[in-house]
């Protein structure tokens, strides 16, 4: 896990200034508001890291996959184009 959850949270953090550790980021992806509020940290996540650790991701931090898909639908709209983990 670390190594995927390095990566994810070197990507999601850095070009923010965050420091947003790995339970706060699931926590995050997994809750509607994240989409409402226009959460650079989610989006981050769902665009720009790879769907392979998206879903290591989600497993290891033992996410619904049906909630991350609700939020990602959410991110899909608001982007114009089809997000990987939207339904």
């Amino acid at each position: 896990m670390f190594s995927a959850s390095s990566k994810i949270l070197a990507t999601v953090n850095a070009p923010y200034g965050a420091s947003l550790s790995a339970e706060q980021l699931a926590a995050k992806i997994i809750d509607p508001k994240s989409a409402d509020e226009h959460d650079c940290s989610v989006f981050s996540f769902l665009s720009d890291v790879s769907p392979k650790l998206q879903h290591e991701f989600i497993e290891q931090m033992g996410l619904s996959k049906a909630q991350v898909s609700i939020v990602a639908e959410k991110f899909s709209g608001m982007a114009g184009y089809k997000l990987a983990l939207a339904a």
